[in-house]
Order: C-alpha cells, then sequence, then structure tokens
C-alpha cells in the first residue's frame, strides 16, 4: 500500500490509530497558527487528484502530517481536518451556482440575553434585530443567492439535499458538530466549506467572521466538476420510496391505482372504515413511505453501478441514474422492503412507543395487525424480487432471492438469541456471544444489498462473495457497537438515558464486558440490580437514577468504554481491510465509503 501524503491524498491506507481525546478537537488559539496551517493546506492542495472524494482515514493522515511538517501540536488534529477537506472541495464548490448553495449557521452564535427569535424543527427564525452577526452574514448571503438555515443536525438539511435543492453546502459550526454531521454530508461527494467556531460551549459562540465572509463569497466559475460522487444514486434510493414513485414501480394491487400522496397519511388512514381486504396493503404501503435512510437500495444501486463502468457517479451521472433499468431499481426496494418488515416485527418484540416520529404500528393498530403487515411486507418483498425474472437474467434473479433467504433465517437467528437471552433467568454473557448475535443480526442485511448490486451486474466469483462476506460481517459489528456506545454515551451527564438497552433487554457487548471483569459474586450483585431495575422502570425514576449511577461505577471500573472502542476499531478496521484487497479500485472505494458512512465519526478520528 502506497501511503498517502499531501501529494497524494487518495492512496489506499489503513485506518490511522485510534484517537478519542476530546484534546485533540481543540481550536489553533492563534490567528498565525490558523493562517499557518491554512497556508500550508492551501499549497499541499494543488498537486491533489480530485477525481475522488477523500476518506476521512486520508483526511486524517493528511492533518497530521501537516501538523507535523508546521510543528504544530495534535490537540489541533479536528480542526485540521476540517480545513483539508474544505480546501479539497473549494474548487468544486466554484462549480455550483449560488442559488443551489446551502448556508448553514449555528444558533448558537446568536446573543442568548438579547435573541428573542423562535427555533423550530426548520431552525432560528432570525429577527434581523443586530444584536449578534448572523443577521450580517445571512443577508450576504442571500443577496448572493443562497439558501441559508440557522440550525445544527436540522433534518431539513438531508431532505433538502436528498430532493435535489442543494448541490453544495456550506457551513459554519463547532469541531463536535462538524465531526458528526458536516463530514458525512461531505463523503457523498457534495462539495462544501466549512469554517470551525473559535469556541465549542454552545452559548454564545464566536467565529472568525472575516473567514465566514470569505466562504460566503466563494465565487461560482461556470466550470465542469471533476470529483465522483454518490449524490445521484442517493436521491435515486430517496426518490423511490415517494408516493408515486414507489406506486408506478410497485403498484397497489387491492386500492386505488393513481394514487395521491394523502392515502398514506397516518392521520387520515383508518382500517375500520375502508374495504378489510385493502386494509393491509394499505398500512403496509403508508410504513413503507413513512420515512428512513433508504441506505440499503443505495447500496444495491451503488454497487451495481461500481462494477457496471461508475457512470452514476460522474457530474452527469444523474442522467445514467434515470437510465438504469426499472427491474434494477425494483429489486433495491425490495432490500428497504425486507428492512422494513424486520423493524415492525423488532418494534412488537421490543414493544418500541414510536417509528420515524409515529407510533409504532403495534400501538397504532394493535399487535395482530402488526405481525401480519410485517408478514405482508416480507411476502412482497420476495414477490417483488421474483418478478424481475421477466426483465432479468433468471439465474440472477434466482441467485439473489437464495441469498435473501440465507439472510432472511440469519437475522431471525440473530433476533431469536436476543430474545431468548432477554428472557433468560441467567444473564451472563460472553463477549464471543454478544459479537455473534451482532454479526447474525445486523451483517446480512449489508451482506444481501451488496450481493445484489453485483450479481445482477453478472457473475459474482467465490473470491468476492468471500470477502464481501467478511467485509459485511466485519461492518455489521462495528455498527452494532457503536450503538451500544451511542446508547451508553448519549448524554454523559444523565446516565439514565444510558439504561435504554438495559430496560430493553438486549445483550450488548459492554455488558458482556463488564460481566468478564466482575467476580462471581458482583456478577450476581450486577444482575440483580439490572434486573430490579427492568422491574420498577416505570414506576421509580428515583430508583432507576441510583441503579444507573450503580451501573455506570461498574462500567467505569472495567473500562468497559475502552475497551468496546477498541472492538469497534478492529472491527472498522478489518472491514477496510477487506474492501482494500478488492482488484477493483471503484468498488474498493465505494465500500470504503460505506464504512465512513455507515460509522459516521467512528469511522476516522474518532476510531
Amino acid at each position: 500500500m502506497t501511503t498517502p501524503s499531501v501529494n497524494n491524498p487518495n492512496a489506499h491506507v489503513a485506518a490511522p490509530p485510534p484517537v478519542r481525546d476530546e484534546r485533540v478537537k481543540q481550536t489553533p488559539a492563534t490567528r498565525e497558527d490558523r493562517e499557518r496551517i491554512n497556508a500550508s493546506v492551501r499549497e499541499a492542495a494543488e498537486a491533489w487528484d480530485r477525481s475522488k472524494p477523500l476518506h476521512r482515514a486520508v483526511i486524517e493522515r493528511i492533518a497530521r502530517e501537516t501538523l507535523q511538517q508546521l510543528d504544530l501540536p495534535e490537540t489541533y488534529l479536528a480542526w485540521t481536518m476540517v480545513r483539508v477537506g474544505s480546501e479539497f472541495w473549494r474548487s468544486e464548490v466554484t462549480a455550483v451556482p449560488h442559488f443551489r448553495r446551502l448556508l448553514l449557521l449555528p444558533h448558537c452564535m446568536r446573543s442568548t440575553k438579547e435573541c428573542s427569535a423562535v427555533y423550530d424543527e426548520i431552525g432560528l427564525h432570525c429577527e434581523s434585530c443586530g444584536a449578534c452577526s448572523l443577521q450580517e452574514l445571512r443577508e450576504r448571503a442571500e443577496t448572493l443567492g443562497y439558501r441559508v438555515l440557522i440550525a445544527e443536525g436540522s433534518p431539513i438539511v438531508m431532505q433538502l439535499i436528498l430532493t435535489g435543492q442543494a448541490d453544495a453546502v456550506l457551513g459554519v459550526g463547532c469541531l463536535p458538530s462538524l465531526e458528526k454531521s458536516l463530514d458525512k454530508l461531505l463523503s457523498v461527494g457534495l462539495p462544501g466549506l466549512a469554517v470551525p467556531l473559535l469556541t465549542s460551549n454552545c452559548r454564545d459562540t464566536t467565529v472568525d467572521l472575516d473567514d465566514v465572509r470569505e466562504m460566503i463569497e466563494t465565487p461560482f466559475l461556470s466550470k465542469r466538476r471533476e470529483t465522483e460522487t454518490w449524490i445521484h444514486l442517493l436521491r435515486e434510493a430517496h426518490n423511490l420510496f415517494q408516493p408515486e414513485t414507489f406506486c408506478r414501480h410497485i403498484p397497489l394491487a387491492r386500492s386505488q391505482s393513481d394514487p395521491e400522496p394523502e392515502l398514506f397519511s397516518t392521520e387520515m388512514f383508518d382500517p375500520t372504515t375502508c374495504d378489510p381486504i385493502a386494509a393491509t396493503e394499505q398500512i403496509a404501503y403508508e410504513f413503507l413511505l413513512r420515512g428512513g435512510k433508504h441506505f440499503r437500495p443505495f447500496i444495491t444501486l451503488a454497487a451495481y453501478d461500481a462494477v457496471s463502468g461508475g457512470q452514476a457517479t460522474r457530474h452527469d451521472g444523474q442522467a445514467h441514474v434515470d437510465a438504469l433499468p426499472d427491474s434494477i431499481k425494483r429489486v433495491a426496494m425490495a432490500m428497504e422492503i425486507f428492512h422494513k418488515a424486520s423493524l415492525v416485527h423488532d418494534d412488537v418484540e421490543d414493544d418500541d412507543a414510536f417509528r420515524y416520529g409515529s407510533p409504532t404500528l403495534h400501538h397504532q393498530y394493535g399487535l395482530p395487525i402488526a405481525i401480519n403487515v410485517g408478514d405482508y411486507l416480507i411476502g412482497l418483498g420476495y414477490r417483488t424480487v421474483l418478478l424481475q425474472q421477466e426483465h432479468l437474467s433468471s439465474d440472477a434473479i434466482a441467485d439473489v432471492a437464495q441469498r435473501l433467504g440465507v439472510a432472511h433465517t440469519r437475522l431471525s437467528e440473530g433476533q431469536g438469541a436476543e430474545l431468548i437471552w432477554r428472557d433468560a433467568r441467567d444473564k451472563r454473557l460472553a463477549p464471543i456471544d454478544a459479537l455473534k448475535i451482532y454479526a447474525l443480526k445486523t451483517a446480512p442485511a449489508f451482506e444481501i444489498s451488496l450481493y445484489a448490486g453485483l450479481r445482477l451486474a453478472g457473475p459474482v466469483s467465490a473470491d468476492l462473495e468471500k470477502t464481501i462476506r467478511l467485509y459485511s460481517r466485519h461492518l455489521g459489528v462495528a455498527f452494532q457497537i457503536e450503538n451500544d456506545l451511542d446508547d451508553w454515551t448519549e448524554d454523559a451527564t444523565n446516565k439514565k438515558v444510558a439504561n435504554a438497552d438495559l430496560l430493553g433487554g438486549r445483550p450488548t457487548i459492554l455488558w458482556a464486558l463488564v460481566l468478564k471483569s466482575l467476580s462471581e459474586e458482583e456478577q450476581l450483585t450486577l444482575c440483580t440490580l439490572v434486573e430490579s431495575l427492568r422491574d420498577d422502570a416505570d414506576s421509580d425514576p428515583d430508583k432507576i437514577d441510583r441503579a444507573g449511577e450503580q451501573i455506570a461505577a461498574y462500567y467505569d471500573q472495567a473500562n468497559v468504554l475502552d475497551q468496546a472502542s477498541a472492538l469497534l476499531d478492529k472491527h472498522a478496521r478489518r472491514a477496510r481491510d477487506a474492501a482494500d484487497s478488492l482488484d477493483d479500485e471503484r468498488l474498493s472505494h465505494l465500500l470504503l465509503y460505506f464504512v465512513d458512512t455507515i460509522l459516521g465519526s467512528n469511522a476516522g478520528l474518532s476510531s
């Protein structure tokens, strides 16, 4: 493997050593140091190959090298990574007209003492009172034609991107915010620039206004973009699950053939007043179109494109996406249908109250109807795949259907193991058994989505299929470990939040690791404590808090979070190694992108 440098940013490399120390997320203290970093990165950027987006691990490596060359401390690593990413995309941003750009400003820049603006799900509605710099920056951008949002992490941002209303994102934010959100947007191949805040205290924050003004005034130079992007395929995966498009590909069989979007409104649909035979179909379709990231159909479409020439990732990729055979798109849709079926059943088994911001189906319609709808979705998924035999190779469809069956049974085995453990009296669990459950529950969905795209493009060799299976297993395990860490660390000041998995009875790697570190007597004490916690979860909040503190003490004593983080690092690295071993550069690049996207910030600086 070639070691990347500022002159060779796109070389494939293993992830750098894991760093989770918050001390690497500091802003350079002086303007002089910031300018030195900026100048060094700009100079190096002149030699970069911009045909492919940078992976997060490569951005980190370049940032480390830059700091070493300038003899600056590692504490500036995250800030330098933001500058590397921005400099990479600067020329691409100039190819996007101002009216196709989205500017994100953080609401924490407002004056908390004087600001009376209203904040809702869209963001802060600035009243132009002049009490802070937000008014000036917003007006400067809007004069040029930008769409401006004063928000952080607003769902409307991704909505604007996926619906094709923004082709570049420029943002201001604290380093943790940029790490968690903006890099995800940039990794899809969507051009963007960012200016970090000088502080990260979430109130009355400050920023180098000259840097923000310079960013906003980045000119439009009317040139062709050159960096490959997955945005066209992501938008297609999103579009496939809009009512009109979905029903064109998979028409309603029992209800009206040309439905209006309102047909699928949870507020309007009442199964007791409609045709009882059509009710199951309508509930199922409403749930399918309710929401989600639609990442599984994207995986299938992207894998198909990667081994078919990669035309959809080019600047004119939308035309190639539009020309993809409908049969390929329908198989991709089936991947999401199977996923949604598993969610319905998972919600029942875990008695979750909400999904996509609405009541879960069993809370909305009752257990029997929900279970039946989940079963209907499984049948719809298989039917959707098998009907494509009329348009695609029968052998290819048979191979996809066969592996769907394998994936389905493996997922059920993993979920079954979790349920049996949840109901068992003995709550002890070995780390290897937790990892086996993770591999069964999550990896099959990644694997079949990848395999389907590859197989529809042509035969898949035994070696490639083995690599895809290995890659998917490690990615799935890393994904589940990340979820465990997120559950525990969602609110460091309130450990009650971390009890969600324990109350739900999930066998987590954190639980397995803490038990491994304890004596038999301590294990019994902890298991009794958790059982008591679950029994009183709805009736005694104070007891939950006290028990949560005791559990946190056990976790801290065993250094569980660091152990789990090390396991996440290991599986993320092994997924990358599997991707990097492929001879097909486009496919390898795609699989590395999946690691960055699915694992988010834990795939790089925090891995």
